[in-house]
């Protein structure tokens, strides 16, 4: 692993050294658990079995497990001998009860449209799709691709596959088709299932046309289901009309799967070139996303649950589809930008629908600062009671706006911040609704949790230093493996035995708070998606006109971190501003906005070690005017 980061950033450091603390507002926390947090706490660090065993046993399962927990210090089971299917918990107990004409989603177009679907409705959606992928062969095991936009039917894709045993894996609508095809090789998908356009700032995304592109030098896809909305022509040999395969029998019974077997892959940026798919499963996923929704997020029977992520992300995964379900709750979910078709409308949804809990990332809370609280003060946000942050740091500034002008300087809400990883399923950090809120620093280790930070030698540091961010123990929601790679999984949880290092930075004070500062590998997290550096880095290298290229993460006060490449060109070509913009638009091309440079500085050489391995952090301090530190690797 890489070094700690040269520098931290100062807003953050600076308070961890403050008093400053906000006390929880007493008219949010409903929860019973959330008013005895502590003694949850307790109990996790104790007893986690029991703990977590005492949660499981209100979901249903076809046979109970044996053993609560299988753990060799590396590799991790839950429930072991455990039968179920998430789908069953997620719809059946629930359309075969009272709640089965409760609204699940509550889905929103950019142009106002809108869609409910109740639970029972959803149960015979997802059905029909189920027996549809099966007429296709479809069985328990093989890999199916959903590169779809927000929508409830993206979401029925999803629970399809888990209904059948198949493992999906979503790909994020937004990636370019470089990205897409990696996804799709690495899963050796059977399936791809894509919409063909989705709709953003009021314009049409075309995503059917990045699926043909990635397909073209892949043959072992068999099927492409098309979900049309703008009447595309589904013509192709291999391609099957989404809404055809709704036409089959709402008779559908669920696969029955082992606790332990996979739900989904999702991939994410690490610190190689090789986006790494992290395997989710039935069981332990279940249980773990489900009660963080319900007593870390305090959602329940009478909340409008409005997340604001995208299925293409774990948050989405987790808290718009599976968690929710599995409660019982309503969730609202929205296609398109958060601030269009006007800066207010997000709180026009949260006073029309009665939105109750919200979950966000800081990127949008910054926004909304920038656009000033005239906006929200033009609607009734009373019913608001907590907005949940997580995906980057959240700074201070923002969280006291955000408390004020949002949350009514606690007259009728709280903001609180968590933090977690697609590699954990859920919150593994977090300042609780029942907590008091230290801004910059996004709280303790939540219940079944246990969280430390420490030295190159994996000893604790003392309070205030920084260093390493890591977990001392396994919960049920957490990444099994790393798909057909195990070995870089294990390398996550070899380099201090026992623990497990989440390639974070962190600072923690003397009452346990944790202030997350930023990664330690060759990842950036820019508006709180991870982008490994050797992507940008390989799709520029990818162009005829670059010899080397790097990428590092510049500060953003929007973004928390924005892209800057460094490129060095190939002897027959010119560095000029049209060649950086081409640069720029072919990056976007490849991987697709989110992982696009916004900036390009053309140079005569990298700076590098004496083995050839390029110094991003020499670059880093450069571009923030700082010391870089010890550069005597530093090639002559």
């Amino acid at each position: 692993m890489s070094a700690l980061p040269i520098s931290k950033p100062e807003n953050i450091s600076n308070l961890l050294n403050m008093d400053e603390e906000y006390a929880a507002p007493s008219v949010v926390a409903r929860n019973v658990l959330q008013k005895n947090w502590n003694g949850a706490c307790e109990y996790a660090g104790r007893d986690p079995e029991g703990f977590w065993s005492g949660y499981a046993e209100q979901f249903e399962w076809s046979q109970p497990w044996s053993k609560v927990l299988d753990w060799d210090g590396i590799h991790h089971k839950w429930f072991l001998g455990a039968k179920t299917n998430i789908t069953i918990n997620a719809l059946d107990r629930h359309a075969n009860s009272e709640l089965r004409n409760r609204a699940a989603f509550i889905w929103l177009g950019e142009d106002g449209s809108e869609r409910i679907v109740t639970y029972g409705q959803l149960h015979r959606l997802v059905c029909r799709f189920a027996n549809g992928l099966k007429s296709l062969g479809v069985l328990k095991g093989d890999r199916v691709i959903i590169y779809m936009p927000l929508t409830i039917e993206g979401a029925i894709a999803m629970l399809a596959c888990a209904r059948i045993g198949a493992i999906h894996s979503v790909v994020y609508a937004g990636l370019g088709h470089t990205a897409l095809r990696d996804r799709i090789t690495d899963a050796q998908a059977k399936i791809v299932i894509a919409g063909d356009i989705g709709y953003r700032r009021g314009k049409t995304v075309a995503l059917k046309a990045i699926v043909d592109e990635a397909l073209e030098s892949i043959d072992f896809v068999e099927k492409v289901i098309v979900y049309s909305r703008a009447g595309s022509e589904i013509n192709a040999p291999r391609e099957i009309d989404f809404n055809d395969l709704l036409k089959f029998t709402a008779d559908c019974p669920a696969e029955e799967m082992d606790a332990e077997d996979p739900l989904f892959l999702l991939y994410t940026s690490g610190s190689t070139g090789k986006p790494k798919g992290v395997v989710h499963v039935h069981g332990g996923y279940m249980v773990g996303t489900t009660y963080h929704l319900e007593n870390f997020f305090d959602v329940g029977d009478d909340d409008i649950f409005w997340c604001t992520s995208d299925i293409g992300w774990i948050v989405g995964h987790s808290y718009i589809v599976y968690a929710p379900l599995c409660a019982g709750v309503t969730t609202l979910f929205r296609e398109g930008a958060i601030d269009y078709p006007n800066p207010g409308v997000a709180w026009e949804i949260v006073e029309r629908y009665g939105v109750t809990k919200m979950f966000t990332a800081p990127t949008a809370l910054r926004m909304f600062m920038r656009y000033g609280e005239a906006y929200p003060a033009a609607h009734d946000l009373t019913t608001l009671r907590v907005i949940a942050c997580a995906g980057e740091p959240l700074n201070p500034e923002a969280w006291r706006w955000a408390q004020t002008h949002l949350a009514g300087d606690g007259k009728w809400g709280y903001v609180v911040d968590n933090w977690w990883q697609t590699e954990l399923g859920c919150p593994a950090l977090g300042t609780p609704p029942s907590m008091a809120m230290r801004p910059g620093k996004v709280g303790v280790a939540v219940p079944g949790a246990e969280a430390d930070v420490v030295d190159e030698d994996g000893k604790p540091v003392p309070p205030n230093v920084g260093g390493r961010l890591v977990l001392k123990r396994p919960f049920p929601c957490m990444l099994r493996t790393v798909w057909r790679d195990p070995a870089r999984y294990e390398r996550d949880w070899q380099y201090f035995p026992g623990c497990y290092v989440t390639g974070d930075v962190a600072m923690k004070d003397k009452d346990g708070y944790i202030a997350v500062l930023g990664r330690s590998d060759d990842v950036l997290n820019v508006a709180g998606h991870r982008i490994g550096t050797a992507e940008v880095e390989s799709a520029l290298v990818s162009h005829p006109a670059v010899a080397e290229a790097a990428a590092i993460g510049v500060p953003d006060s929007l973004k928390g971190e924005t892209i800057k490449a460094f490129v060095q060109v190939r002897v027959d070509h010119v560095p000029s501003e049209a060649l950086a913009a081409t640069l720029i638009e072919h990056v976007r091309r490849e991987l697709g906005p989110i992982a696009t440079p916004s900036s390009l500085e053309f140079v005569a050489s990298l700076p590098k070690t004496r083995s050839g391995k390029i110094l991003r952090r020499f670059l880093k301090a450069k571009e923030q005017g700082v010391d870089a530190g010890d550069v005597s690797t530093m090639e002559g």
